[in-house]
């Protein structure tokens, strides 16, 4: 199957956006986002991935940072990012940040790991942390239909419970919060081969060939209903120092 050997860049999925679709979030991250940026802030989006998202908000030159840790997208960053008066850092260790105590107004993180100490020690007093996190339950199902037990990398317990509780003992002051379970649909295999390729901590071992059973019988059901679908797990967190 030719999506199993497709490129990936960045975080960009548009090679097969039409042929997935994902229940709507009860929250926007990027209207949230933007309604806290202000041009005389200093901001960082940690795990900046391609920087697709970044660049969407028009943050302030001379005033954003961001990190990624994965070398192909830190290439990338360092190639698009600096034109935007954004400085790119790549990063090693959670609990390491290459920036000084309370040097942002605004940390951005979606969908990437963080130690809340570390945001804590460079936020200034009063400083906003605005995440959205995959949760432990994310497409935990399918992983286990396809692959059995401890496919997922992630700790099932992984939740916006724990996580608020860790950024109060840290010393935030949780601000706003909330917890969804969308749907995403598939509506060709060759889509869901193409996406659970990439995402390996989520179905760790995968192959078109170990898998192709389970493969044929979702290709099944979509000759019969038209798609298939995968829970998903997210939550959003807003926090402040």
């Amino acid at each position: 199957m030719s999506e199993e050997q497709q490129v990936f860049e960045g975080w960009d999925f548009s090679y097969v956006a039409d042929r997935i679709s994902e229940q709507k979030l009860p929250w926007s991250y990027k209207e949230i986002v933007q309604s806290h940026m202000n041009d005389s802030d200093v901001i960082l989006d940690m795990g900046t991935g391609g920087g697709e998202f970044l660049l969407s908000l028009s943050p302030p030159a001379g005033r954003t940072f961001a990190t990624e840790a994965y070398p192909p997208n830190v290439a990338i960053c360092q190639q698009k990012l600096p034109a935007y008066g954004i400085d790119i850092r790549q990063v090693y260790d959670d609990e390491k940040l290459p920036y000084e105590d309370r040097f942002f107004d605004l940390v951005m993180n979606r969908h990437e790991s963080y130690s809340p100490g570390e945001v804590y020690r460079i936020l200034k007093p009063g400083g906003l942390f605005i995440t959205q996190q995959v949760g432990g339950q994310n497409n935990r199902e399918m992983s286990r239909y396809l692959l059995g037990d401890g496919a997922i990398a992630v700790d099932s317990k992984f939740d916006l419970e724990g996580s608020v509780s860790e950024l109060v003992s840290t010393g935030f002051a949780i601000c706003e919060s909330a917890e969804f379970f969308p749907e995403q649909r598939f509506y060709d295999v060759g889509a869901f081969v193409y996406f659970a390729k990439i995402l390996e901590w989520e179905f760790s071992g995968f192959s078109v060939e170990k898998c192709y059973n389970e493969l044929c019988l979702l290709q099944a059901k979509i000759e019969t209903d038209g798609s298939f679908t995968s829970k998903e797990h997210r939550f959003f967190i807003m926090a402040r120092k």
